[in-house]
């Protein structure tokens, strides 16, 4: 979907078409969940500083999010795809894989299914979405991109190492902005660099993620499609208004934090072994602590009191705290739920 969550508030609120929106909070430590193409254009993007983003763009409205609204219009959008094909791999609430490879309509291309689904979107929601087509999902992602928005785009296999060669590696997803320094440092920044290094080379510096660099290095994909994913974690974290300055407000917001997710665990009816607790202090340094138990914490205070214990782990601080999170995995497979969910995250705040 093209710029989904601000395209949903533009749709619902005349009076914001046509203007730069930012879904998320306007306080002094907001984050940016998503951003319109027009406050695109002045450079204001997701997962930035609401302060930088109004510093970018003055007129810049702020709106905040209602994920029961882009969650119902996200159900739409999966229906529609569901007559295509039952294939169907959900990345978030506005992005998915579908292997159209024997699609339910017996349409013979998918660049045909990509159009007739993109104008049912339309049709039935009002939003525009873009389209990536190749032969793996590698390709099919990076394809997505191309067109934005409202476009489609295909990688042909006489065409995929080609295409890959010439992009910078930062645009490969699953190459996160910490793995593109580290290739950086090693000299590789595009994919033509990647594919000059030898398998054992790129598993000597990266692991396992070697194997696969070495693959999408060459326009190689065997990832299947994989529908209804299982939930590995869940979790729930917040940037603070106020530092915290002392042990007793970190151990009572953890606190809070945990009480959420077990919310979330009632919920969803999923149990799990597994406790994280996240801190970064005033300075942007950035402490985890993990413990896993024998057994999967199967009540409230059971949970709380490990979160508050990996948090007390922590004491004393070493300065003011900014942000914490607690995150349960771990889960039971026998209960884990059958699709992902957005996360309990608060976009008042920064992330």
């Amino acid at each position: 979907m093209d710029a989904f969550y601000a395209s949903v508030e533009q749709r619902d609120d005349p009076a914001l078409r046509g203007r730069p929106v930012a879904v998320g909070g306007s306080a002094e430590r907001g984050v940016v969940a998503a951003a319109s193409y027009e406050a695109r254009a002045f450079g204001v993007r997701s997962a930035m500083p609401s302060r930088t983003a109004r510093r970018l763009c003055p007129d810049l409205v702020f709106v905040p999010p209602r994920f029961d609204v882009y969650r119902a219009v996200s159900r739409q959008i999966r229906a529609i795809f569901e007559e295509y094909t039952p294939l169907v791999e959900p990345l978030s609430l506005d992005e998915a894989y579908l292997d159209v490879t024997g699609n339910l309509k017996g349409i013979p291309t998918a660049v045909r299914v990509a159009s007739e689904v993109r104008a049912r979107i339309l049709a039935e929601t009002g939003l525009t979405a873009s389209a990536g087509i190749s032969y793996n999902k590698f390709l099919a992602k990076l394809a997505s991109d191309q067109r934005k928005p409202n476009g489609q785009f295909v990688i042909t296999p006489e065409r995929g190492p080609a295409f890959v060669e010439g992009l910078p590696v930062s645009r490969f997803h699953g190459v996160g902005p910490a793995t593109a320094v580290r290739m950086e440092r090693l000299g590789i920044r595009t994919g033509g660099d990647l594919r000059e290094r030898s398998l054992p080379f790129l598993i000597q510096h990266f692991g396992k993620a070697g194997a696969h660099f070495h693959a999408i290095a060459r326009g190689e994909d065997d990832r299947p499609v994989v529908p209804d994913r299982p939930r590995k974690s869940y979790g729930s974290e917040m940037t603070y208004a106020r530092d915290l300055a002392t042990e007793k407000e970190v151990e009572r917001a953890v606190a809070a934090l945990a009480d959420g997710v077990w919310s979330w665990c009632e919920r969803s009816g999923t149990l799990g072994r597994s406790v994280t607790v996240k801190l970064r202090y005033a300075d942007f340094r950035t402490v985890t602590r993990s413990r896993t138990t024998g057994e999967a914490l199967a009540r409230r205070d059971a949970l709380v009191s490990t979160a508050v214990s990996l948090a007390t782990a922590l004491f004393p601080l070493e300065r003011p705290v900014r942000l914490l999170g607690v995150t349960l995995s771990g889960f039971d497979p026998r209960m884990a739920p059958a699709s992902s969910c957005q996360a309990a995250f608060n976009f008042a705040a920064e992330r």
